[in-house]
């Protein structure tokens, strides 16, 4: 019995009183809005346009549910639109009150999920047009578009612009094909597909978008790893004897050391060890094509400069060095090495304590502690 009890309780937990007030402020200026465009003792109320009780639960999908896809601009506008068609084609299919109150929330649901457009005051909508018939039928469609169609679509732009201002997105942006490989985190994911029908089989395609299922199957893959991997940390499987440059070491010297040595990274640190920067190969490409577009001469000719010892004025270690390289502390958990390693643009992460760095994370290091992890489970 207290199951059943508590089953009759909340479902959803409370959204934390920040995301209570941005929807509930938010609501009201859609109304406001509304009242503004469409109020009876306005001008613009001789051209048919009021407001109607559903547009107030519109206001709360758009404004408290901007990700819903019950929210999104079709589903609003159409679904209200449809739902108030399904009713006039009622009103004029018959005249019993009693069968047209009966049908009409049902039939305003047929037609909206016919066009994909399932929106939930659709259903007040077209019971309201045949508890209160009078405007539906002096009007005809013309209702259809004024105020149904009309109101629903002003309220899109002011939601709109309340998510952008308040640090949400609406409409929801359904992610577009991607043009090259996805990101290393994402290649292994469920297809778009995949997730549609993952939702259809649940039955849960109204009450959650694809976008935000992958991003809480992403979020919870994520929290997994972390169960698997909470006890390593950066100071486990970073790289001690470090090779590192000064900012002043020329840069055919740079060159020498990451094609003699094979590295991926090399720190660039001061006295002491205190940390500078770090250079990649790719910044030594791009310092070579930057050279070469300044000299107006072949590439390669541009780079023999560079690397010749003799060369008046060489490039130096601190002009081509990244500063801005993401650096953690020897404590740092492996998920959130894995997390700057797999999506970020870097292939190491300096490990520092206070200002020396005392090593190095590579992308080898990271798949070398997985595979370790994974042996001695198996």
């Amino acid at each position: 019995m207290h199951r059943k009890i508590a089953h009759a309780g909340p479902a959803m937990a409370f959204a934390g009183w920040k995301e209570t007030l941005r929807a509930s402020i938010g609501v009201s200026l859609g109304m406001l809005a509304l009242a503004l465009l469409l109020a009876p003792d306005l001008p613009s109320a001789r051209f048919g346009l009021f407001l109607i009780a559903p547009f107030g639960a519109s206001a709360v999908l758009l404004f408290a549910l901007p990700n819903s896809p019950l929210a999104q601009p079709w589903s609003a506008v159409i679904g209200n639109s449809v739902s108030a068609l399904a009713a006039l084609a009622l009103l004029m299919l018959t005249d019993n009150h009693l069968l047209q109150i009966i049908i009409a929330p049902g039939l305003a649901v047929l037609v909206m999920m016919l066009c994909r457009a399932l929106h939930p005051p659709g259903g007040a909508v077209a019971l309201l047009a045949v508890l209160n018939p009078e405007p539906l039928l002096q009007s005809g469609w013309l209702y259809v578009l004024a105020p149904v169609a009309i109101g629903t679509l002003a309220l899109v732009p002011v939601a709109a612009l309340f998510a952008h201002l308040t640090g949400r997105h609406y409409p929801f942006r359904q992610p577009a094909a991607p043009a090259a490989d996805p990101a290393p985190l994402d290649r292994l994911a469920l297809s778009r597909a995949e997730l549609s029908d993952l939702l259809l089989d649940y039955r849960q395609s109204a009450n959650i978008g694809v976008e935000d299922l992958a991003r809480l199957i992403a979020a919870a893959e994520r929290l997994a790893a972390s169960h698997e991997s909470d006890h390593l940390t950066a100071a486990d499987i970073m790289s001690h004897d470090l090779v590192t440059v000064t900012p002043e070491t020329p840069f055919y010297q740079l060159a020498d050391i990451f094609r003699d040595r094979g590295f991926s990274s090399l720190p660039v640190t001061g006295p002491g060890q205190v940390y500078e920067g770090v250079i990649f190969p790719i910044h030594l490409i791009r310092a070579g094509q930057a050279e070469a577009a300044r000299s107006q001469s072949r590439f390669s000719r541009a780079l023999a400069a560079l690397l010749r010892p003799d060369n008046g004025q060489p490039l130096r270690a601190a002009a081509v060095m990244d500063r801005e390289v993401p650096c953690l502390g020897p404590d740092a958990p492996l998920p959130q090495l894995l997390s700057l390693l797999a999506e970020g643009r870097n292939d190491a992460v300096p490990v520092l304590e206070g200002a020396r760095i005392i090593g190095i994370v590579t992308r080898t290091d990271l798949i070398a502690a997985l595979a370790r992890r994974r042996g001695s489970e198996t």
